[in-house]
C-alpha cells in the first residue's frame, strides 16, 4: 500500500540561561556548559535523523548560529520563533531569549507557510474584563509555532501516488506551556488557545487550498501532528483535554478562578456550558508510561510532561523508541538530568508514522516500541 512513512522527534534541549548551578547542583558545571552540552544534544538529533524535529527552549542566537546551519549540513530546514518577550528587548537581550523551532527534511518535505500563535496577544484580546485572565493568563509569553508542511516524493513508500496525490498537506504545530504548577489554570487556557487557535488556522488553510471540497469546513480533513513540552501530567486537565475534545468547565485545574466570559468570547460556538471542546480527534504516542516512565528527570521532579498527538484519522503509529534502562541509572548512582552523558533535564521522544493516502488508512500494520528501553 502506498503511504507516507516518517519520523518524529520532540525534544527540550534546555536552554543555558535556565541551566545553573543552583538548579541543577548534582551535575559537574563542565557538564552544564553549554559548549559541552551542543555538542551531545546535536549528536542526539543527528544519530536518530528524524524527518520532522520539533524542539523547545532553543536561544535565538543558538538556532541562527548553530541548530540551523549544522541541520541544514544534514538536510534540513526549519524555522524558529522566540517567545513574547523577544519583542520588548533589545537586540542584544534578544539573543538570548528562548522559544520554540520546527525543522523537517527537505527531500520529504516542504514548507508552505508558517504561523506563530502568541498566548499573551490572545489573552489580552479576549480578557473580557477576565482579572484572571489579564494578570495571569496575559502575564506569561509562552508561544505555539505552526509549519504547514507538504509531502515530496523522498516521503512515499510502495511506491509514488497519482501525480495528483504526490503533495499531501500536514500541520506540524510545536508548544511550550507555562511551567509554574500553581498556574494549572493558565496551563489549561493556553492549550485550549492553541487548539482553537489551530483549527482557525486549519480552517483557513481548507478553505484557501480546498475551497470547494466538501470537507473544506471540518478541520479533521487535514492531517495534524502536535509535539511540545505541555509541562503537565498525564491526569492533568490539559492532557485530559487533547485525549478526550472535552474537560469540565469546572476542572479542579481552572483552579475556582473566573474564565467563563473569556473563553466563550474565545470559542463562541461552545454549545455545552458544562465543557469546553475543541474539535480534532487526536491519538496519543507513549499512552503507555512503560514504553517511557518519564520526560523530565531532575533531582525533585520526575514525570511525564513532553507528548507527541496526532490525528488518527489520518496517522498510524508505527513505533516509539523506548526510555533509558532504569538500571542504567541505579548502577550509575545518577539522581538526576542533566548528566555528562544527558545533556538536557528532558528525554528526547522518538517516533515512527504511516500516513496512507486519504481514504486508505485502515492499515493492520501493529504498533510498538522501536526498540526495547534498553537499546536507547
Amino acid at each position: 500500500m502506498i503511504s507516507a512513512l516518517f519520523t518524529v522527534m520532540c525534544y527540550n534541549v534546555l536552554c543555558d540561561k535556565y541551566c545553573t548551578r543552583q538548579q541543577y547542583g548534582y551535575c559537574p558545571s563542565w557538564a552544564l556548559n553549554w559548549e559541552y552540552r551542543k555538542k551531545a544534544i546535536i549528536e542526539e538529533i543527528k544519530t536518530y535523523s528524524a524527518d520532522i524535529i520539533s524542539l523547545q527552549e532553543v536561544e535565538t542566537e543558538q538556532f541562527h548560529n548553530f541548530f540551523l546551519p549544522e541541520l541544514i549540513a544534514e538536510g534540513y530546514d526549519g524555522i524558529f520563533q522566540p517567545k513574547s518577550r523577544a519583542k520588548t528587548m533589545t537586540e542584544q537581550e534578544r539573543k538570548h531569549v528562548d522559544g520554540c523551532a520546527i525543522f523537517y527534511k527537505t527531500n520529504k518535505f516542504i514548507l508552505i507557510k508558517e504561523q506563530l500563535i502568541e498566548f499573551n496577544q490572545i489573552a489580552m484580546a479576549n480578557a473580557e474584563g477576565s482579572a484572571d485572565m489579564l494578570n495571569r493568563v496575559m502575564t506569561k509569553d509562552n508561544i505555539g509555532l505552526t509549519a504547514l508542511l507538504e509531502t515530496k516524493e523522498g516521503v512515499w513508500e510502495h511506491g509514488l501516488p497519482p501525480e495528483n496525490q504526490m503533495r499531501q498537506q500536514i500541520m506540524v504545530a510545536t508548544a511550550h506551556i507555562h511551567w509554574d504548577p500553581e498556574y494549572s489554570d493558565v496551563k489549561l487556557i493556553q492549550t485550549m488557545m492553541l487548539m482553537w487557535e489551530l483549527r482557525n488556522i486549519i480552517e483557513d488553510t481548507l478553505q484557501q487550498f480546498r475551497p470547494n471540497s466538501p470537507s473544506a469546513k471540518d478541520v479533521n480533513a487535514m492531517p495534524l501532528l502536535m509535539c511540545g513540552d505541555l509541562n503537565s501530567l498525564p491526569d492533568s486537565g490539559v492532557v485530559e483535554y487533547l485525549t478526550n475534545a472535552k474537560v469540565s468547565a469546572t476542572h479542579i485545574d481552572f483552579r475556582q478562578l473566573v474564565y467563563e466570559s473569556s473563553l466563550k468570547k474565545l470559542n463562541p460556538n461552545l454549545a455545552d456550558k458544562e465543557s469546553l471542546t475543541h474539535n480534532f480527534r487526536l491519538g496519543r504516542a507513549y499512552n503507555n508510561s512503560e514504553i517511557m516512565p518519564n520526560t523530565n528527570y531532575t533531582y525533585d521532579f520526575k514525570g511525564i510532561i513532553d507528548y507527541i498527538f496526532y490525528s488518527r484519522d489520518h496517522m498510524k503509529l508505527l513505533g516509539m523508541l523506548g526510555a533509558v534502562d532504569d538500571e542504567w541509572f541505579r548502577e550509575n548512582k545518577i539522581i538526576g538530568c542533566p548528566h555528562p552523558h544527558i545533556p538536557s533535564d528532558h528525554f528526547s521522544l522518538f517516533v515512527e508514522f504511516e500516513m496512507p493516502l486519504p481514504k486508505m488508512i485502515n492499515s493492520s500494520r501493529p504498533s510498538g516500541p522501536l526498540n526495547t528501553p534498553n537499546k536507547r
